[in-house]
């Protein structure tokens, strides 16, 4: 079983979704008391959520790049950012380490032709539906994503950072979500893609009357399968 090197904190809520998940996909392919061999590296969210708000992605890339080589040093075979926005920075995490990245826009794209989704709706931060850095990349692996409009993405933004990340869920934030899907079945999307790893805190795939991928499970499946094979 290979290391995996987890950057994570981003938030410490789905960080732990994170441990939680990679330990029991493990356990649930070799059985016993299997657990997946990983080297965390934590950061502290404030700072960068502070960054995140003044645009400064170079000082961001700056620290995930530090976290990448320190988890290289310490062993990891791989590494795993435990956020979709701070995949803005996979190109510096790359850059870093001489390791291999693995990156959650892709495991999502598989996840969601696996479906036989092609336009879906992306749920996340105002950075990760704004910015086309991800957006792109869904593109680039014949996606066509869609977002919700400005109000919807505003609101968006305050549960992720206001509650999820802080512990916090609240039912009318599940309710608005759901509304927010309403409406983008209404305007053509075919799945949903909780694109932001805190959403599957807040939302149940099963749940919804569209096919939809929670990023952090299905980035963790392709952890696993990176590990194992």
């Amino acid at each position: 079983m290979k290391t995996l090197g987890l950057i994570g904190g981003m938030s410490a809520e789905s960080t732990v979704v994170y441990y939680q998940t990679l330990n029991r996909l493990v356990r649930e392919r070799l059985g016993g008391l299997h657990s997946a061999k990983l080297i965390l590296w934590s950061v502290d969210f404030a700072p960068v959520a502070e960054l995140q708000a003044e645009g400064d992605w170079t000082a961001t890339g700056q620290i995930l790049a530090d976290a990448a080589r320190r988890l290289e040093a310490a062993g990891a075979e791989a590494l795993v950012i435990c956020a979709n926005t701070m995949h803005i920075n996979a190109p510096e995490v790359t850059a870093a380490a001489g390791i291999p990245l693995i990156h959650i826009a892709d495991s999502t794209a598989a996840a969601l032709k696996a479906k036989g989704v092609a336009r879906p709706l992306l749920l996340a931060t105002r950075y990760t539906m704004e910015k086309p850095f991800y957006r792109d990349r869904l593109a680039s692996l014949g996606l066509a994503s869609l977002t919700p409009g400005e109000a919807d993405r505003a609101k968006l933004q305050s549960i992720i950072f206001d509650e999820l990340c802080q512990g916090v869920v609240r039912p009318q934030s599940k309710t608005e979500a759901l509304q927010m899907i309403a409406r983008g079945k209404a305007a053509g999307c075919d799945g949903v893609i909780f694109g932001c790893t805190e959403i599957g805190l807040l939302l149940d795939p099963a749940e919804l009357d569209l096919p939809a991928v929670d990023t952090a499970v299905v980035h963790c499946e392709a952890a696993v399968q990176f590990a194992l094979d």
